[in-house]
């Protein structure tokens, strides 16, 4: 659907306005959207928040960043912008992001190199959330949900009028951002509009930090002792990662109205951002890329001579010289309400309409060298033209409506909800590798907190209805192809890469549609009890489903950005979660802490399974029968003619196996009064160990790690010191590496002064990686050629007013 249609369906989503309500305070409503049993407030629930003040004295940061300090929390990245939410080390669509307590609806899903779709200025919160009231807001959230709170609608009248301006710098990437935001009553109206701009360029990153791997995944040799270090370069001299640059211009605009019966708003939010994709090799027969170099070094140095040394020239050219970079273009418009009724059983019934147009286009540009490049790397859109494979476009366009119906009474609160959702996904382009899927889910649910007297017991059910119609692709070649490729190279020799570009396209992609419908079942119960007066304890039981997404259904193609081919499954089972949680917390005399084990066995996990040198060597052998090629060229020509059902590429399968996910958290904590201001201590760690049913490892688990914090608070002063020990993981599954343990010192300090009544002014500075380490992520698809940044300096200053 286009815009236009899109705001037809948000301004006919206007009518039932009569019929709907919500809470009647602004802080009621951010513990709503968290947890409708009081989460925020409790010790023994297992939750984080983190306050807007600390977002923005922290600096612009992907979601991830900001949220990979928490304990049992970290991050999958794909460079400075993309990083998905890693909970007890579970990631994908086992982790929901949420925006005011509805999905986020982009195409993050669809690869670890997209963004997650949300402006971070001007928030009321970011909250982690677990257990029974997790259930509430996604369907598959195994591992929990990170909502993403903002106050564009306000629910209760505002006084007088507020705002804030500031702006920021960086050193790590001679990054700029600057935030506007302004909320007042005009008109019986409640009006709120924030604005972001941040211009963020390549982050520098440590000496020697990049490491090459061999582009060709099936090379002989590929996992000899040795080969690491073997074909190690370091990245360009530069100290700059290529492509890791990030702009973008964010608009949130909110209206409300409200009285006795409750309230009635609407928001509109723009979001668009141009940003460099740090890691993206080419297809066979691409221009001027890994494809072009790895097809000519395999016809002339298919022996391995030299072969370290041509491939760190093959990557410095390569981000020297050309330009991969996606822009994105969101509109969003949400029309949220309450209305309190004076019905015995009923208190209120909430609503959201949300409906979202979502567009990502991946594009790749030429230039000349880094001067060229630094003029030109945030104007994509004016180059197409020069873009040698053509744009590849992502969309998501999506309506979500959800209602909430109170039946509390006195201590005990009941809530029935009720949620339809669509999306219509599609990806047109060279580089597509699904056909367009459409979704929609269909949810009820019913969530309820009791005190029993002896405890209190939170409980969650909610049952699923997912569809998922799309289509399986299948390239079929031309009878006489691979002899036809052979004559190609042997008499266009001098225009091997032109016709080996034709040649990948020969053929025709096949479609059949294929239909997925499956209901899904989950409940979960947390039972707290308060020991003393300053100790809890808490046990949650949850058994949890998790539909395939469209991704692991219908994916069939090149996957540059991971440098596989990824082939989902239309058969896959739906995955059944039955978890355990025991956690115990204290608080006394200045002393605080927490510690929680928890066992998550997940029946049919799904997950990418990479192919094995083996088994790729057996495949090739078996093809070599068959076919029966016995003549002196099959070792060099030939041997491209195998790989052309996957480009070259690792091939990678959605598999199902059952898994177990055992781990624990613990924090201790002390506060010390000081003539002179508090210190705050504390330190805690988190690790999770991840089996398959065999014994093998789950593969990209987080490692486990050591956080330590020291804060000294003074009046309006504040300073952090943050330290973050991360263990080497040596548990690695079958043709993953190891990865190298680092630790990471960050500190913080921010001092505000009061201008008059109504106005402050607040200094903020943050350095993160003070001593330049090396860091990687084994989370990451890419953890090897795109490590963590580099030293950074930064300073805000914003004015309150």
């Amino acid at each position: 659907m286009r815009r236009s249609k899109a705001h037809a369906i948000a301004a006919l989503s206007m009518l039932p306005v009569a019929a709907i309500g919500s809470e009647d305070t602004l802080t009621e409503e951010i513990v709503v959207t968290a947890s409708f049993t009081d989460a925020t407030k409790s010790l023994t629930r297992p939750v984080h928040v983190l306050s807007g003040e600390d977002l923005a004295n922290g600096g612009v940061q992907s979601l991830g960043e900001h949220i990979d300090s928490l304990v049992g929390v970290a991050t999958a990245d794909f460079g400075a912008v993309a990083g998905q939410p890693i909970i007890r080390g579970l990631s994908g669509t086992r982790v929901q992001v949420l925006n005011n307590g509805t999905v986020i609806r982009d195409v993050s899903g669809l690869g670890p190199d997209h963004a997650i779709d949300a402006s971070l200025s001007d928030l009321q919160q970011i909250e982690i959330v677990r257990g029974p009231s997790a259930l509430m807001y996604s369907n598959g959230a195994v591992g929990g949900i990170v909502n993403v709170v903002d106050n564009t609608i306000p629910m209760t009248d505002l006084e007088g009028f507020s705002g804030f301006l500031g702006g920021e710098t960086q050193s790590v990437n001679d990054g700029e951002a600057f935030d506007f935001a302004a909320r007042g009553r005009v008109g019986g109206l409640n009006i709120t509009y924030s604005f972001q701009e941040q211009d963020l360029e390549n982050y520098e990153i440590p000496d020697n930090a990049v490491l090459h791997m061999e582009e060709e995944h099936h090379e002989e040799g590929h996992d000899e002792d040795g080969h690491d270090e073997d074909h190690h370069e370091e990245h360009g001299e530069s100290g700059e990662l290529a492509n890791s640059d990030y702009e973008a211009t964010a608009h949130r605009l909110g209206l409300s109205t409200t009285g006795d019966w409750g309230y009635v708003g609407v928001s509109y939010s723009d979001l668009s951002s141009t940003y460099g994709i740090p890691f993206h090799v080419e297809p066979p027969g691409g221009h001027g890329g890994h494809g072009e170099d790895h097809d000519g070094e395999h016809e002339e140095d298919h022996e391995g001579e030299h072969e370290g040394e041509h491939e760190g020239e093959e990557h410095h050219d390569e981000h020297g010289e050309e330009r991969v970079y996606a822009e994105t273009e969101s509109e969003t418009v949400t029309f949220r309400g309450s209305l309190n009724t004076s019905f015995g059983w009923l208190n209120s019934v909430d609503f959201v309409v949300k409906n979202t147009d979502y567009e990502l286009s991946e594009g790749h540009m030429e230039v000349g060298h880094d001067d060229e490049h630094e003029g030109e790397e945030h104007e994509g859109e004016e180059h197409d033209d020069h873009d040698e494979h053509g744009p590849t476009v992502f969309s998501n366009e999506s309506t979500e409506i959800q209602v909430a119906l109170d039946l509390s009474a006195g201590e005990r609160i009941r809530r029935l909800v009720f949620n339809y959702a669509e999306e219509e996904m599609s990806i047109i382009g060279e580089e597509a590798f699904m056909a367009p899927v459409d979704s929609t889910e269909t949810t009820i649910g019913f969530f309820s907190s009791d005190d029993l007297g002896f405890a209190t017991l939170d409980l969650g059910v909610r049952f699923d209805r997912i569809e998922r119609d799309g289509f399986l692709s299948e390239m079929h070649h031309d009878e006489g192809h691979d002899e036809h490729e052979g004559e190609h190279d042997e008499e266009h020799e001098g225009d091997h890469d032109e016709e080996h570009h034709d040649d990948h396209h020969e053929g025709e992609m096949a479609f059949e549609p294929q239909s997925y419908k499956e209901d899904a079942f989950s409940i979960a119960a947390m039972l707290s009890r308060e020991l003393n007066d300053y100790s809890n304890v808490s046990l949650g039981l949850s058994s949890v489903s998790k539909v395939p997404s469209a991704i692991e259904l219908f994916m069939n193609g090149e996957h540059l950005a991971t440098n596989r081919y990824e082939v989902g499954d239309i058969t896959l089972d739906t995955e059944r979660a039955d978890s355990i949680d025991l956690t115990f917390s204290f608080e006394r005399n200045g002393w605080y802490g927490m510690a929680s084990v928890y066992h998550n066995r997940i029946d049919n996990y799904i997950y990418l399974r990479d192919e094995l040198e083996e088994e790729h060597e057996l495949h090739m052998d078996e093809d070599h029968d068959d076919e029966d090629h016995d003549e002196e060229h099959h070792d060099e020509e030939h041997h491209d003619d195998e790989h052309a059902e996957h480009g070259g590429l690792m091939l990678a399968e959605y598999r199902q196996r059952d898994a177990e996910f055992t781990g624990y958290e613990v924090e201790i904590g002390k506060v010390i009064e000081l003539p002179r201001g508090a210190l705050q201590l504390s330190l805690s760690r988190d690790e999770v160990n991840a089996e398959f049913a065999n014994g093998e490892d789950v593969p990209r688990i987080v490692p486990a790690r050591n956080i330590f914090s020291a804060q000294y608070t003074l009046d309006n002063f504040s300073a952090r010191l943050l330290v973050k020990d991360v263990e080497k993981q040596n548990s690695v599954a079958p043709g993953e590496s190891v990865t190298d343990g680092f630790t990471c010192i960050d500190a913080f300090a921010s001092w505000s002064y009061g201008l008059n009544d109504s106005s402050r002014l607040t200094l903020s500075a943050f350095a993160r990686n003070l001593t330049d380490e090396v860091s990687r992520n084994h989370a990451s698809f890419v953890k090897n050629e795109v490590p963590l940044p580099g030293r950074n300096i930064g300073v805000r200053l914003q004015l309150n007013f």
